[in-house]
């Protein structure tokens, strides 16, 4: 134990040692007996207890010694003997039950794996063998494919705004330059978390601004640089907070491109051009909110991001066309991480725009690592973490996915292989498929590619690299006042006060101080070298510091085991830790480096890409890295370092030692690495990344994009008993209404007078008084009643209902046909206009009818029929038909028969499938169905509606919140004028109508029966973490609000 160099360790044991030989010579007894285990066999079988034995097996190899160490701390300031003992003998049980509890939870966590495995496994081969069916194989073995069926032929007629394969393709030859200048495209990123900034980031200030913050930035001014790109918005938060910087609270920040000092020159450099950082505010503004505590405020971010693209693509189809011109569409939107990979889905599915994502770190991967630790129970890692909500984001982005970029094959295949909404095989069958232009199936799964994150090589000096690489006296004539061309940098001199012998090479380790970053086993391997010592100092970038007190839990135990660490092995003088640097000092401390004939390394224990390792091969360092996670493909593109196992200190030591002593292999792996780090520039990994957007996304064609007024208010311009039906786009007009004119009679006079006869003719009687003022272009808000009043056996609950549609007519009137109805329920049209009837009110009262949980949109003042163009939006990755027959199959609890779950033909649609559901006993929540469909590469959402007695399956872009999007964009309502009313219970969708920009009115009492007993299991997340309930946009009403109290409340 003496060689392990813990003294606290090696006084402890002895400790122990004692306590246990005077314990057993008092009593004379045999050793003491732990009690069984029920979940732990393998230390249940040791019958004998020796403090001593357990201590080195379980504690010094596994253990975390802080919360020890503190303990053995007060345990030795003691004066009692006898106290000490029974302090050390109660340590010991404690370390017994920690260990205890470790593996229960390794084995719960064993058990729970083993089972979502088996049913990947199965999911993946019954979706891989209806793949294959209708595969034959031809003499020469190549499987013959069947063509699509008449069905899918059917649904891709249906679907007016099916995505077709894009025109738009990135070429590279010289005869097509101009053609590339021309395409003039908008790109959106969206980061939520962190601070984000273009210029002066501050990385390394908390765990939410790392290299993520500084991949978006130089991503955004790359694409912006690159021919074709008119525009690019990285989409993040805004804070208005006095803890950070006011510059994250400014709204708009240009980010400066290499190209805007010849902008003149650069025709893609046009009015309304350019890189843009956006910052939207969401949740409370005076507060700087983790990445855990955002998910309940990402739909207010959403609602304010969509209102910002549609904006911005106006104005750039005014701008780039002269004049009133169909809006310039995002050509993909971008989500980084799993918070802004669920916004971004949420808007790209409502601007049906397609959508890429990147992971950077994943859920699933981390919460593996967390509970193979065992110190912390699920319950507590979702609490801390909100890992179960954040890989709930990480899935909705895989299921709106077209492409996921990621850094390395590694984070493919062990990492995003861990997901229901991604199988390896089933991908690559898909994508035969498709290339083979026959039927997937209605499944989808999205296309992994491999794209290296970029580096901004402007900052790197070719003279200063020449000058690096040719001889010993770079360095000592910067050093030197009167020989210096150049002032020396600033950071420079920060670093060398440091060490005792300067001109000594460099080791260099840069990344926040992190346990994962492993810099302590680093600092041991050139602490118990006496040759690294003498031959090379040590430089240690670890973030910026005020006071060590002062920092969070992780970083400080790195910080002083950093410090100790240098006083145990003397190492002052050798080693260097500056407290503060700028982002700008980056490339500076590289080049000192560099200037020294050092080595960069990087010993993470699991490094998932490396971007560190990219900059300094820039530079022309050396280096050795971590062998598990992004390192393994970065060294093998640029052949300029070595990799070690993080854990192996003596390896760690060998490699330093082989690139330090011997200058052949420094200079040529320095070489190596400048001659392929174009590999890693940005301008390559834009050409991939667009390359690659353009092959895999299925954009739509102009004519399928969303078709909005250039100006929202513009249609009601006209007489308003006319706007209304201007708004269709396929109005039919009856010849027996009196339009009895010839071919060549068929003035717009003529049209005009037969569209409000056929207006009059149309409505009912009662309605009159409610049609005269109403004009979809003229409302300045919307009433979203939302309430689903429905008794026991799931019929609609006439007394409440009525009461609800009251109400909510009531205040419409009340603000004098400004203010708008719209009924959201999970009823079908037919239903809906039933259950209306009953209450004594007329559909046509309501300015849209949102049913069968999204899927369709009635404007009832037109006729009771799901609006076309609506239809067709929603209709995006509909599985239609292949989906139907898997749903009862999958969703029957166990032990339920076959018609506890079945399909109720009545209540089905186009894009929704509906089913009976005998009771809630019978069936499976939500989640666990969708999982299911997941794994078979079935996209759907999913909802519980009727008091438990109805499953209605319908499109990934089609639901209740999804439609009130829809209207605010073709009405022209800005979100925060929309109300949505809701009682305190409801189906399964309800919690998702609660947040946003909007208010939502709680009214209690109003619905009686709900659904939501079905929507997650227990170890899912919980309702905080999708709507924060002390939002001001949530206002709770009085039973029997008066319509001018809801008016106030709106």
């Amino acid at each position: 134990m003496a060689a392990a160099g813990n003294e606290w360790i090696n006084g402890y044991l002895e400790a122990i040692l004692d306590a246990g030989a005077r314990r057993r010579g008092e009593r004379g007894a045999p050793a003491l007996t732990t009690p069984r285990l029920l979940q732990a066999p393998a230390l249940a079988e040791a019958a004998a207890y020796s403090p001593a034995r357990y201590f080195v097996e379980e504690v010094v190899s596994r253990f975390d010694d802080r919360d020890l160490h503190r303990t053995w701390t007060k345990v030795v300031a003691m004066r009692s003997s006898q106290e000490r003992n029974n302090r050390l003998e109660n340590l010991c049980w404690r370390i017994w039950h920690v260990a205890r509890k470790k593996k229960q939870v390794e084995w719960e966590y064993s058990q729970q794996l083993a089972r979502r495995r088996l049913e990947q496994e199965l999911g993946s081969r019954e979706a891989a063998e209806e793949l294959s069916e209708g595969e034959k194989d031809r003499p020469d073995g190549t499987p013959t494919l069947q063509p699509p069926s008449a069905a899918d032929g059917d649904q891709k007629q249906q679907s007016r705004f099916a995505r077709i394969n894009s025109e738009t393709r990135i070429v590279f030859s010289n005869e097509e330059e101009a053609a590339k200048e021309d395409r003039n495209l908008y790109i959106v990123l969206i980061s939520l978390h962190g601070l984000v900034r273009g210029e002066n980031m501050e990385l390394g200030r908390d765990s939410d601004t790392g290299g993520q913050v500084k991949y978006v930035v130089e991503l955004a001014r790359a694409l912006a640089a690159t021919a074709g790109v008119h525009r690019v918005d990285l989409l993040t938060r805004q804070i208005s907070c006095p803890d950070v910087d006011w510059t994250y609270g400014e709204p708009v920040e240009m980010i400066t491109r290499p190209s805007d000092a010849d902008a003149d020159a650069d025709g893609g450099a046009g009015a309304g051009g350019g890189a843009y950082i956006v910052r939207l505010p969401c949740g409370p503004r005076d507060r700087y909110l983790p990445k855990e505590s955002l998910w309940p405020h990402i739909p207010e971010f959403v609602d304010r991001a969509l209102a910002h693209v549609v904006n911005v693509a106006r104005a750039l189809g005014e701008q780039l066309s002269g004049g009133a011109a169909a809006p310039v569409w995002p050509y993909v939107i971008h989500g980084h991480y799993a918070d802004a990979a669920e916004a971004a889905a949420h808007l790209a599915g409502a601007l049906n725009v397609p959508m890429v994502m990147t992971g950077h770190s994943l859920g699933r991967n981390k919460l593996e690592q967390l509970l193979k630790l065992g110190r912390m129970p699920r319950a507590e890692i979702q609490g801390t973490y909100r890992i179960a909500r954040r890989v709930e984001a990480e899935e909705a982005g895989l299921d709106a996915a077209e492409v996921v970029v990621t850094s390395t094959k590694q984070e493919i295949e062990e990492q995003w292989g861990l997901y229901d909404g991604f199988d390896l095989m089933v991908e690559r069958k898909l994508r035969v498929r498709r290339r083979r232009g026959v039927s997937c199936l209605g499944r989808h799964m999205p296309r992994m590619v491999v794209i290296p994150p970029g580096m901004d090589f402007s900052y790197v000096d070719a003279q200063d690299l020449a000058a690096d690489g040719d001889g010993d006296g770079g360095l000592q004539a910067l050093m030197s006042p009167g020989k210096a061309k150049k002032p020396m940098p600033p950071i420079w001199s920060e670093v060398l006060r440091f060490f005792t012998n300067p001109h000594k090479p460099m080791i260099l380790a840069l990344s926040r101080p992190d346990p994962k970053k492993n810099v302590t086993t680093l600092l041991k391997a050139y602490g118990e070298s006496r040759h690294l010592r003498e031959l090379a100092n040590l430089t240690l970038i670890l973030g910026n510091r005020d006071d060590i007190e002062e920092m969070s839990g992780g970083a400080a135990t790195v910080l002083t085991a950093v410090l100790k660490l240098v006083d145990r092995y003397d190492l002052y003088g050798q080693v260097a830790y500056p407290k503060h640097h700028k982002q700008t000092d980056v490339p500076h401390i590289y080049r000192l480096a560099a200037k020294t004939k050092g080595v960069f390394i990087n010993p993470a224990l699991v490094e998932p890409f490396g971007l560190t390792l990219i900059e300094a091969a820039a530079y022309g360092l050396p280096v050795v890295a971590t062998q598990n996670g992004g390192p393994v493909d970065i060294l093998k593109a640029l052949h300029n370092g070595l990799l070690v196992d993080p854990h192996d200190a003596a390896a760690i030591t060998g490699a330093l030692l082989s690139l330090l002593a011997d200058k052949a292999r420094w200079l040529e792996c320095r070489r190596a690495g400048l001659r392929n780090i174009h590999r890693f520039s940005w301008t390559h990994h834009c050409r991939l990344y667009l390359s690659h957007v353009a092959a895999s996304c299925d954009h739509p064609a102009p004519h399928q994009l969303l078709r909005v007024p250039a100006s929202p208010r513009a249609a009601a311009a006209d007489d308003s008993s006319l706007s209304d039906s201007l708004r269709g786009l396929s109005i039919s007009i009856d010849a027996s209404n009196d339009l009895k004119v010839g071919a060549g009679e068929c003035s717009a006079a003529a049209i005009m007078d037969a569209l409000r006869q056929r207006r009059a003719a149309d409505r009912p009687a009662g309605a009159a008084g409610a049609a005269a003022g109403f004009a979809p272009g003229r409302r300045q808000g919307l009433l979203v009643l939302a309430a689903d009043c429905y008794g026991a056996d799931g019929q609609p609950d006439a007394e409440r209902l009525r009461r609800a549609v009251d109400t909510a007519l009531a205040a419409g009137a009340a603000a004098g046909g400004q203010l708008g109805c719209v009924l959201s329920t999970g009823m079908t049209i037919a239903e809906a206009a039933r259950a209306l009837g009953t209450c004594g009110a007329d559909p046509a009262a309501f300015d849209a009818l949102v049913c069968s949980s999204g899927a369709e949109l009635c404007y009832p003042w037109k006729e009771l029929a799901a609006d076309e163009e609506y239809a067709g939006h929603v209709s995006f990755r509909w599985p239609g038909e292949h989906v139907r027959p898997a749903v009862p199959r999958l969703g029957k609890a166990d032990g339920a028969q076959e018609a506890d779950l079945a399909a109720d033909e009545a209540a089905c649609s186009t894009h929704c499938h509906a089913y009976a559901v005998a009771g809630a006993s019978k069936v499976k929540k939500v989640d666990s169905i969708r999982q299911s469909l997941r794994m078979r590469g079935f996209r759907c959402n999913l909802v519980y509606t009727r008091a438990c007695t109805r499953l209605n399956v319908v499109p990934l872009s089609a639901s209740r919140p999804l439609a009130l999007r829809y209207l605010s964009i073709m009405w022209g309502i800005d979100l925060s004028k929309v109300a949505v009313l809701v009682g305190d219970k409801g189906d399964t969708d309800r919690e998702r109508l609660l947040p946003g920009l909007h208010k939502t009115l709680v009214l209690p009492g109003l619905v009686s029966h709900g659904s939501e007993e079905l929507l997650r299991d227990e170890d899912g997340f919980l309702t905080e973490d999708v709507v924060a309930m002390d939002s001001p946009n949530i206002v709770t009403l009085a039973e029997d609000q008066a319509a001018a109290d809801i008016l106030k409340a709106i």
